[in-house]
């Protein structure tokens, strides 16, 4: 088992989003979490990426408590939430540069996965002059460029046009069938029948 929660429980606001949630991810799959606006899947999100603490519960890495692994899950993690990560006074190539620097991955055509990405001619545009499907294209590069095995994804295809997103879906595929897993929200029909998906749904409590 790649990743797991065990009796989870989380309070924000004097209200109780979810308790004693348990799910487990293995290698190849895809957790899709649903929930009305305000259910708690952001704040699931943030929980399963370490960038928050529940309130009960236990998570584990491969098996092993978070607490005792927690450089080697860093290491294997890639998180994007609702906060895109890309710098706005820096470019396009400029944020990859930065990225790869953090990732301690080596140099290479970044021109050419912009292009990829639907952003050729935009390279060195600051970010904050694009607009919000352009933006987060930027964004998502982090997704041909990561070999973290896990992904936890907060709506990544917000703002994106019908080609960004099969382009997007086609990467969750390859992603999964290299042995990645990923965990996210989203209000689109993933429609991926290559890969298992299953769907964890929170429900609004007043």
């Amino acid at each position: 088992m790649l990743f797991s929660a065990h009796q989870l429980s989380c309070i924000r606001s004097d209200r109780v989003l979810f308790e004693q949630l348990d799910f487990a991810i293995d290698a190849g799959q895809i957790w899709q979490i649903a929930g009305r606006n305000g259910a708690g899947k952001s704040s699931l999100l943030r929980i399963l990426a370490g960038l928050a603490e529940p309130i009960e519960g236990e998570l584990r890495y491969k098996n092993q408590p978070l607490t005792q692994v927690q450089d080697e899950f860093a290491t294997n993690l890639c998180f994007i939430g609702h906060l895109s990560g890309v710098q706005p006074q820096l470019t396009a190539l400029e944020n990859l540069a930065f990225w790869r620097a953090c990732y301690a991955l080596k140099p290479a055509d970044d021109w050419a996965l912009l292009a990829q990405l639907g952003l050729a001619g935009l390279e060195d545009i600051p970010c904050q002059n694009l607009s919000a499907g352009q933006h987060r294209r930027v964004s998502l590069a982090r997704l041909w460029l990561t070999a973290a095995q896990l992904w936890i994804l907060d709506e990544p295809f917000t703002a994106l046009d019908v080609s960004a997103i099969a382009q997007l879906r086609q990467r969750f595929i390859e992603h999964c069938q290299h042995g990645g897993a990923i965990i996210l929200t989203t209000h689109q029909a993933l429609d991926l029948p290559e890969i298992p998906v299953q769907q964890l749904t929170l429900e609004y409590r007043w």
